[in-house]
Order: structure tokens, then C-alpha cells, then sequence
């Protein structure tokens, strides 16, 4: 009944988000490949992404957490330790090679789905597509680990909709578990088979689907600590919303969760799921870092567009694919995290010819009035996205 359930406030259900996606914890600790590789396994995943406007997604995404991130970190993991592997969730991501294992179902999963949808008739229009598969699969295990480029066809290159049938059917290899990405040269991906680049994790079994249910709502909640169970689902993208629904009401029954009420930044009150710990959680987190911090447009956080609202108030669109005269903000727009309050975005370009960090756009959001302390804080923010990057001029609107 409405009411009768614990309400979390608006800013208790904004701390526990961000301190369970550690944005609580202080950025000027120690960067080490075991650092990344501990935060990565706190956060599940981390989204990689081609643009590089200013930076790579997952750079900044890891850059906002650890002032001290640098890229090699990242490769070393994924390249050397193959302690990270890339893989989807909603989109390419870095991930735990520990959870390696449940990509199983997925891939199955994504290998009929594929093969049904508009996209493999789109790609392989006029040829064999399961010819092409196989042809491309048996030249990297004749040759080892190939790229897109390593593939001639006549067909002129474009986007995603617009791929030559190799570059598609690496693609479908890739999303099936068939191949696996071993390294990147200038950031295009080489594939090789998954048994040469993950061989024990390979040959392990693929988990039943009660099985592989538990663990993808169970640590999709250890990530969330509050959530609805169609957040939990979405999560990692790996299961469908009734099942996170099915897990929900049997983990509250059990004691494992308890139903909430949580208050949004609009007053308004929802229901969801919290952990059943969440007030000794809350308890224990530390106060927000004294600091202002650039987020990645697919930080974790932003993600989920309807739940950043609800969380901070704070509207955000992607404007990247929205044509120029159409866009409200910009092209690659940063939200500005000041303590656990969004407060405004800017839209950045490096001109990596000139060193120069340009800020074509700086927007705070309503209410929020551009301080000498704001000011000073978001100063020392592009000062560090400006030394990450090699900028040696910052210019403001």
C-alpha cells in the first residue's frame, strides 16, 4: 500500500547510485592497472565507443573516477592480462573475462536473432551470407588474427548500415562468440577465435538459464543497490524484464530485497527494489569528493536517460547523430558532476593539430548560478581533461 513501505528521499537514492558506481570514492587515489581492473569489476563494464571527439568514451568514463587513468592501463587488461574482454551489453564494452562464461547465453542468443533480422538481409544482399561467414572464419583460422581492412570487396565502405558483407559477417562472429577481439591497432578491432584468445574460459560450460538468471540479477543489483526490476534487467542487456520481475519478487520473499518507495528529483514517488542493506550502505558512504568532474556522454550514471532524470533532474540527450542545425547543446556534450549534483554540460573539441581544448558551449542548468567557486572548480575540470588529452590551451566560450 502506498505508504507503508520505507521511502528513500531524492538524495538518499542519488548517493546510493553514484556510490554504488563509485563516483563517492576519492578520484585522487592511486591509478594502477589492478586499480582499473578492481574499478571495472565494481562497475561491470564500461562502454567503448569510436568517437573521439575529445577522448575515447571509456577513457573518460575511467578518467572521472581515476585522475591518474591512463589508456595503457586499459590495454594492458584487455591485451596483455586478458583480464577484460570486449564484448556487448547495450553496446561494445569492456568486461570481466571472469564473467565471461555468461555471454554464453547471450551469444546464442544474438546468433538467431541476427541471422532474423533486417540487418543480415541489408548486408548480405546478393550473396551467400552463411558462405561469407564461414569463408571469413576459415581465412583467420588459416592466417590468424585478421581486421575489416584485410577483407577486399568492391562494395564502397560506409557506416554501420552501409558495411561491406566481411566487415558484417566479423561483426556476426564477433556478437555470436565465435571470434574474439585480441587488440586494436588505431582503435580497429583484430579478431581471432575466441578458443586462441580466451582458451580456458572457452572451454568452460555454458550456464543453465536458472543459473545464468541468478547471476545476471543478482549482480546487476550489487551495481544498482535501487532499481525497478526493468533497471535491473537492462543492466546488462542479457535478460528479459519478466524474468528480472520473477527474480525480484522471489529475492523480496526471501529476504534479499526489500520493496521501496524512492523519491524522485521532481517530488514525485516511484516503487522499486533496494538491496536489503541499503541503509547500513548508506550509512557508511563517504561524503561526495569536493570537486567538479566531466562525465562521459555513456557513463554509467547517464546511460539510462529516464533514470538520470528521475535521479538528478537532469535531462540529457545524445546529440551526436542529431543533424548540427537540429541540436539543442552539441555534438559530444559533457554533463558537469559538481559534489552528487549535476549542474551543468559543456560541449568540448580537441584540435589535436594546435593543442588546443576548445569549449564551444557551457550551459548550468536552472537554478544554478555560475559562482566564482563553481567557476574555479569547473577550471581545474577541463584543466585535467586538458592534461589527459595533451592540450596545452584551454579555450572557453
Amino acid at each position: 500500500m502506498p505508504g507503508s513501505l520505507p521511502l528513500l528521499p531524492a538524495s538518499a537514492a542519488r548517493r546510493l547510485f553514484l556510490g554504488a558506481q563509485g563516483l563517492l570514492d576519492d578520484p585522487a587515489r592511486r591509478a594502477t592497472a589492478a586499480s582499473v581492473q578492481g574499478l571495472l569489476e565494481r562497475l561491470g563494464f564500461v562502454q567503448m565507443d569510436t568517437i573521439n571527439v575529445v577522448a575515447r568514451a571509456h577513457d573518460l568514463t575511467l578518467l572521472s573516477r581515476l585522475d591518474g587513468y591512463k589508456p595503457e592501463h586499459l590495454r594492458k587488461l584487455l591485451e596483455d592480462r586478458r583480464s577484460l574482454f570486449e564484448g556487448f551489453t547495450h553496446d561494445a564494452s569492456a568486461i570481466p573475462t571472469a564473467f565471461f562464461p555468461h555471454w554464453k547465453p547471450r551469444f546464442a542468443r544474438d546468433r538467431e536473432r541476427i541471422r532474423a533480422h533486417a540487418w543480415w538481409q541489408h548486408h548480405f544482399r546478393g550473396t551467400d551470407g552463411a558462405r561469407v561467414v564461414q569463408d571469413v572464419k576459415t581465412r583467420i583460422e588459416r592466417e590468424g588474427p585478421l581486421k575489416s581492412s584485410d577483407f577486399e570487396h568492391p562494395e564502397k565502405r560506409g557506416p554501420w548500415w552501409g558495411w561491406k558483407p566481411q566487415k558484417a559477417a566479423l561483426d556476426f562472429l564477433w556478437r555470436s562468440g565465435e571470434l574474439m577481439v585480441p587488440r586494436r591497432e588505431g582503435f580497429q578491432k583484430l579478431y581471432d577465435l575466441t578458443e586462441r584468445v580466451l582458451p580456458e574460459h572457452h572451454a568452460r560450460p555454458c550456464p543453465d538459464p536458472q543459473e545464468h538468471q541468478e547471476w545476471a540479477c543478482a549482480s546487476a543489483a550489487e551495481r544498482l543497490w535501487v532499481f525497478t526490476p526493468k533497471e535491473l534487467a537492462e543492466f546488462w542487456a542479457g535478460i528479459e524484464a519478466a524474468e528480472a520481475r520473477a527474480w525480484c519478487a522471489a529475492a523480496a520473499k526471501a529476504g534479499r530485497l526489500v520493496p521501496v518507495e524512492v523519491e524522485g528529483a521532481d517530488g514525485e514517488v516511484r516503487p522499486a527494489f533496494a538491496l536489503a542493506d541499503w541503509e547500513a550502505r548508506l550509512a557508511k558512504l563517504p561524503d561526495p569528493p569536493d570537486r567538479t568532474r566531466l562525465l562521459c556522454p555513456f557513463d554509467p550514471i547517464l546511460r539510462d536517460r529516464a533514470r538520470a532524470l528521475r535521479r538528478f533532474g537532469f535531462d540529457y540527450r545524445f546529440e551526436a547523430f542529431v543533424p548540427g542545425p537540429k541540436r539543442q547543446y552539441g555534438y559530444f556534450v559533457l554533463p558537469i558532476l559538481e559534489g552528487d549534483r549535476l549542474v551543468g554540460r559543456l560541449d568540448p573539441k580537441l584540435h589535436r593539430d594546435r593543442g588546443l581544448l576548445e569549449i564551444k558551449g557551457l550551459w548550468w542548468e536552472p537554478g544554478v548560478k555560475a559562482t566564482k567557486a563553481r567557476k574555479r572548480g569547473l577550471d581545474e575540470a577541463l584543466e585535467r581533461l586538458a592534461g589527459f588529452v595533451g592540450a596545452d590551451e584551454i579555450q572557453l566560450p
